[in-house]
C-alpha cells in the first residue's frame, strides 16, 4: 500500500523517540554486521492490522530489511500464529521491535474491536463509522484499522466534509442560518447536521441538511426521526455506541452509527516478537 510522507514521518520520529541518539544495549552486545530472523507471534486471538507500517518501521531504520508476511492485514490469527518474518542485521531487529509492536498493537486491536461491532449488524443494511477520536498524528492509521476491520471511515479531518455541530449552531445563531451559510459559500459538499431532539431535526430538514446525525437520542426517538427523514435525508446516529446496545441502535432504520471507541477505547491485541537464529546467514 502507499504510505503518505506524513505518516512515514510520524513512524520516523517514534524511533527517534525511543531509540534517540542510539539503542545502547543492542550496540554495546550486538556486533554491527550481526545477522538474524525474527518471528512475529499472535499471543491471543484477533484481527490483525498494520503490517505494511511495521515493515515501514524496519526499512526505515534499515532499508536492507526483509520482510516475509504469512497472514494478511484482515486476517483473523490465534494464539501461536506467525504473522510474518524479519530477517536482517539484528541491531535492526532489536532497535525497532518496540515500535513496530506498538503499531502493530494498536492497530490490530482497533480493527478487532471494529470487527466485534461490525459482527452484531449481520444482516442489517447500516454502516458502522468511525470518527476524529483519534491518537494526535496516528490518524491515518487508525482509520486505516478500522477499514481492515469492516468499518467505514467518516471524514479524515475538518478539511473534508461539513459537519455542523451544536457549537456551530450556536456560534451561527441557529440551525436555519447554519446551514444556509454552508450551502452559499461551498454548494459542493453533503452538508451534515447534528440534531439533539426532534424538534431540531425537523428544522434541520426544512432547511436543506443531506445527512442529519442523532446526538445521545433514545431509541424510540431514532424509530421516529428515521420516519420523518424518509426520503429527505439520511440519518446517522451517535453517542453512548456501545457493544450491546449497537444491534437494538441499527434496527431502528439509521443509516450510519458513528462510534468513537473504535479508535479510543480499543483494547491492544497481543504480538510479540521472538527473535532466533543469532549470527547465522540469512537464506
Amino acid at each position: 500500500m502507499h504510505i503518505p510522507l506524513q505518516v512515514r514521518n510520524i513512524i520516523r520520529l517514534a524511533l527517534e523517540e525511543d531509540i534517540g541518539q542510539c539503542d545502547i544495549t543492542t550496540t554495546l552486545l550486538i556486533p554491527e554486521d550481526h545477522i538474524s530472523k525474527a518471528l512475529l507471534v499472535a499471543k491471543g486471538t484477533f484481527i490483525f492490522a498494520g503490517m505494511p507500517f511495521a515493515t515501514e518501521v524496519f526499512h526505515a531504520f534499515d532499508r536492507r530489511t526483509e520482510v516475509r508476511v504469512f497472514h494478511d492485514d484482515g486476517s483473523k490469527v490465534k494464539k501461536g500464529d506467525v504473522m510474518a518474518e524479519i530477517a536482517g542485521r539484528t541491531r535492526a531487529l532489536l532497535s525497532c521491535e518496540r515500535v513496530s509492536l506498538n503499531i502493530l498493537q494498536r492497530l490490530s486491536g482497533i480493527a478487532t474491536h471494529t470487527n466485534d461491532f461490525v459482527t452484531r449488524l449481520k444482516n442489517l443494511d447500516v454502516k458502522i463509522l468511525d470518527t476524529r477520536k483519534t491518537t494526535p498524528g496516528l490518524r491515518f492509521m487508525e482509520k486505516y484499522a478500522v477499514r481492515v476491520g469492516g468499518g467505514t471511515n467518516h471524514r479524515f479531518g475538518l478539511h473534508d466534509g461539513i459537519l455542523i455541530k451544536d457549537n456551530h449552531i450556536e456560534a451561527a445563531g441557529g440551525i436555519t442560518k447554519a446551514v444556509d451559510a454552508a450551502k452559499k459559500a461551498h454548494h459542493l459538499s453533503k452538508i451534515e447536521v447534528e440534531v439533539a431532539n426532534l424538534k431540531d431535526l425537523q428544522e434541520a430538514l426544512k432547511a436543506g441538511a443531506d445527512i442529519v446525525m442523532l446526538d445521545n437520542m433514545s431509541l424510540d426517538d431514532m424509530k421516529s426521526a428515521v420516519g420523518i427523514a424518509k426520503g429527505k435525508a439520511l440519518i446517522e446516529a451517535s453517542g453512548n455506541m456501545t457493544i450491546d446496545r449497537i444491534r437494538a441502535v441499527a434496527e431502528t432504520g439509521v443509516n450510519f452509527i458513528s462510534i468513537g471507541a473504535l479508535t479510543h477505547s480499543a483494547p491492544a491485541a497481543d504480538i510479540s516478537m521472538k527473535v532466533l537464529g543469532w549470527g547465522k546467514e540469512i537464506q
